[in-house]
């Protein structure tokens, strides 16, 4: 069994408009979306939800805010599950809520490397 991220990326305006009742219901969707995978013994790690704001540093120095000032998806945050191949972890991002609002999913495998002098 292997580790993937799944990486979730979300129109920068998803919910800026529901209401307290209608973002109620969203939270319980993903409650019932990550249990379902949590259930199957696949969620390994629940990874973070990232914060909207943040800096950008670009190579030539340059400093923006944003993330995201180029772009209208932002990565709203990631998290972990086992599974036996990508397919699989393909198949258990099926579901997500986010997908119903315009977001979408990244589904990578952990990249194996071997370790050089500099970490030791």
């Amino acid at each position: 069994m292997e580790d993937f991220v799944i990486l979730i990326r979300q129109l920068d305006t998803s919910y800026n408009e529901a209401s307290d009742g209608e973002m109620e219901a969203i939270m319980k969707r993903w409650e019932n979306w990550f249990g379902g995978i949590a259930a199957q013994g696949k969620l390994k790690n629940m990874g973070i939800r990232l914060a909207d704001k943040g800096k950008v540093l670009k190579p030539s120095g340059v400093i923006t805010d944003g993330p995201f000032v180029e772009i209208r998806e932002r990565l709203a945050g990631f998290f972990v599950v086992k599974a036996d191949s990508l397919e699989e972890a393909t198949t258990l991002a099926h579901g997500c809520p986010v997908l119903d609002f315009g977001g979408s999913i990244e589904i990578r495998p952990f990249h194996e490397f071997q370790r050089i002098a500099i970490f030791g």
